[in-house]
């Protein structure tokens, strides 16, 4: 069983909203903080967006603040991010990952940290 399944990706003109959702099948989804990283041609896989396991700290790479939002919710295992004002640059394959241990106000955000991934889901944002 896939421990981590994304969706909601898709196609967005410029400027427009899409919302990724994952969910996890993880035991005791609430010890693992989770996080958003992102895979464009050419380039590494780049964290976007991370939050604690109580979901009190969120964290976010300065390409996407005050335009991305990271939530979850522990009683769905099921974390999201809300991607608003989007840019050509945003496109990539989104990948969802779970890091388990630290505290309720720890954001992992190195790939290194991270114990599940998912499979990834495409986000293509055009001019």
């Amino acid at each position: 069983q896939v421990p981590l399944v994304e969706s909601g990706g898709g196609l967005a003109q410029a400027g427009e909203s899409l919302r990724l959702s994952c969910e996890a099948s993880l035991r005791t989804f609430s010890a693992y903080a989770m996080a958003w990283f992102r895979l464009a041609p050419g380039k590494e896989r780049a964290f976007v967006a991370g939050i604690s396991r109580s979901g009190a700290k969120q964290m976010y790479t300065d390409s996407v603040k005050d335009r991305f939002t990271i939530s979850r919710d522990n009683a769905k295992n099921t974390v999201y991010l809300q991607m608003n004002s989007l840019k050509p640059e945003d496109s990539a394959v989104y990948y969802c990952a779970a890091s388990l241990g630290g505290t309720d106000w720890n954001v992992p955000t190195r790939y290194s940290l991270m114990n599940y991934w998912g499979q990834g889901t495409q986000v293509t944002v055009s001019s």
